[in-house]
């Protein structure tokens, strides 16, 4: 009768185990999400400036299809419309999230802010517009007198 062989199997708990840690990590599971939310915001965009933003200027400049824009030299062929497209795509995703996110978190920090203003302690030079002590009366960088003047 012959016995079966049997193989030691690898226990690796550890790595399965941190690799569950990593995945399920708030910051992974945030980035994740901002990533998916990131793609589908980017289609909007392009569906926007495609199909609502482009026509309208077509409407106004007399091109009815920005993609379709493309030049010639030497037999290369040059699609400067879809270049368009996408800068108009680009500064159209920009100013959203200018606008509907770095604005609004800047204004709820400021709001938040509870530490008091910090004292400056120094000035600016008003002949090098070096950094200088506040007490300073002489520029140490061009030796200007900056007595009894606060830049």
């Amino acid at each position: 009768m012959e016995h079966a062989r049997v193989l030691p199997q690898v226990k690796q708990p550890g790595i399965v185990k941190d690799f569950k840690q990593f995945l399920l990590r708030g910051n992974v599971v945030d980035l994740a999400v901002g990533i998916v939310i990131g793609v589908a915001f980017g289609a909007v965009i392009t569906a926007l400036v495609a199909d609502l933003l482009t026509p309208l200027i077509a409407a106004i400049a007399g091109k009815h299809d920005f993609s379709a824009l493309t030049f010639t030299i030497n037999g290369s062929r040059f699609l400067y419309g879809d270049f368009l497209n996408a800068l108009i795509a680009f500064i159209s995703v920009a100013a959203a999230v200018f606008f509907f996110v770095v604005r609004p978190v800047n204004a709820l920090m400021a709001r938040r802010k509870t530490e008091p203003p910090v004292d400056e302690t120094t000035r600016q030079c008003p002949e090098c517009l070096s950094e200088i002590p506040i007490a300073a009366r002489r520029c140490a960088f061009c030796t200007t007198v900056v007595a009894g003047e606060v830049a």
